[in-house]
């Protein structure tokens, strides 16, 4: 059994959540296929403020994780697209927080979004807007996704974000004790074996599950300390990553 599964940025009422690859996915872990202590949701669980971008198979989501809750505790960490959800993780039975810990094989490890640490929203709101529409645009015109993969790796822009994301969440770690930090924010999936953001040791790893709103998904699990990337390949078995 995992000691913790992490997803982060579901992005429910955007209309590139993957939601059926999400609601196979929760179901796996609900019907014992993918046991767990806990589930943890690291951040942008919505898409926007505006839940009236809510539609059914969205809220659908939101049902079965209030039912999940009965029997795996789940803790929703907020992020920078959840706004006030206090009150929709209220409803569906769910510890709600900026950040937690948690110890797994004698290892701290500490779960926050990340968008803490990237300045760049704040300091360049129309150009990170135009950018994800750009992004969009490439998910509708390419269901492979690999076009928007490949325009994220291909940005030094978004990559240097993406670093400075990594390099601030570890280092905030490190003052606080912790061995392992995991985050979610920047869409790109990175693990000490196969980090493409740096090859650079640190003393705090880095991991990052990647999103829900492209295939494959990503997600992390933790297991006696260890903490593994992976892929899920809907109506498939996971691949590991790393």
């Amino acid at each position: 059994m995992h000691d913790a599964i992490i997803l982060s940025d579901l992005h429910l009422g955007g209309d590139n959540a993957q939601v059926l690859a999400l609601r196979t996915f929760l179901e796996s872990i609900h019907n014992g296929e993918r046991p767990t202590r806990q589930l943890i949701l690291n951040g942008d669980v919505f898409d926007s403020h505006d839940f009236r971008r809510l539609k059914k198979h969205h809220w659908r989501i939101l049902s079965l994780l209030r039912r999940m809750s009965d029997d795996v505790p789940i803790v929703w960490i907020n992020g920078n697209h959840d706004g006030p959800a206090e009150v929709i993780s209220s409803l569906i039975g769910v510890q709600f927080a900026e950040e937690y810990e948690l110890v797994s094989g004698q290892r701290r490890i500490l779960v926050l979004h990340g968008h803490q640490f990237d300045s760049f929203l704040d300091d360049h709101p129309l150009l990170t807007r135009a950018a994800e529409v750009v992004y969009r645009m490439l998910q509708r015109v390419d269901p492979t996704f690999q076009m928007a993969r490949r325009a994220k790796r291909a940005s030094k822009t978004f990559l240097r974000c993406a670093e400075l994301v990594r390099e601030r969440a570890t280092a905030y770690a490190a003052r606080r004790g912790f061995d392992a930090v995991c985050c979610g924010h920047t869409h790109l999936e990175a693990g000490p074996c196969d980090d493409p953001l740096s090859t650079e040791q640190t003393p705090v790893e880095y991991f990052n599950g990647g999103c829900w709103t492209e295939l494959p998904c990503g997600y992390l699990t933790i297991r006696d300390g260890h903490i593994a990337l992976h892929h899920f390949v809907f109506d498939a078995e996971p691949v590991a990553a790393v």
